[in-house]
């Protein structure tokens, strides 16, 4: 079943979803690289400022593909515990892997946004993805926001599963998502559109933002 046409039209109908909420000029930050076109016509559509913030999948020992957690530019990460030992993840693994994983993100967000993100502080904070399967990489995000000052931290999603979402509303302080889908197997079976984001799409998301406009 698709209920999105591509990205935009998914952040038009999540900023509809957000309206009841009233927000006064919120930060919106998307997880690269769908989330920041869904972000985009959220901020847009809620009178935002528009940022990213990237997180990286810790991998298992072995196992590249499992993500057993994820990890923030700023070093805050998410780990799931109970799969890490399950996966043979000790602590100097762990480590290493945080170390690594950190540093690409910086990397990363730098390629991006430059350094430009506003700041957090005080202020309420959407962060934006295309959709939710695991969710690690916006737990990771959810803890970073608050763990730079956020006053209020909302996940905002327009798809998920139900079960992904009560473990983010273990996190945020709140979970708004329009679409809860139980039969979910992959977040591009939603759209019509789903396809792959460049980094210079980004930038020219961001680029054009700032200058009052949403490219694309």
């Amino acid at each position: 079943m698709t209920l999105f046409r591509d990205r935009d039209d998914a952040g038009q109908r999540l900023a509809q979803a957000l309206r009841p909420l009233l927000l006064d000029h919120p930060l919106v930050l998307g997880i690269p690289r769908g989330g920041v076109v869904v972000a985009a016509a959220v901020a847009r559509e809620l009178n935002g400022d528009l940022g990213v913030v990237v997180a990286r999948k810790l991998r298992a020992p072995h196992q590249p593909e499992l993500a057993i957690g994820a990890i923030t530019s700023d070093g805050v990460a998410w780990i799931n515990e109970s799969l890490a030992v399950a996966a043979g993840a000790d602590d100097r693994y762990l480590e290493q892997e945080k170390q690594f994983q950190a540093g690409e993100a910086r990397r990363r967000e730098e390629v991006f946004d430059g350094h430009r993100r506003p700041p957090a502080a005080g202020r309420t904070v959407l962060v934006v993805d295309d959709g939710l399967a695991t969710g690690a990489t916006a737990l990771a995000a959810i803890r970073a926001m608050k763990a730079a000052g956020a006053r209020r931290v909302i996940l905002a999603v327009p798809v998920a599963p139900p079960e992904s979402l009560e473990r983010m509303r273990e996190e945020a302080d709140q979970v708004v998502c329009p679409f809860i889908e139980g039969d979910f197997y992959a977040i591009g079976q939603f759209y019509v559109d789903f396809r792959p984001i460049g980094d210079d799409e980004v930038r020219r998301c961001l680029a054009g933002f700032q200058q009052g406009t949403v490219a694309g």
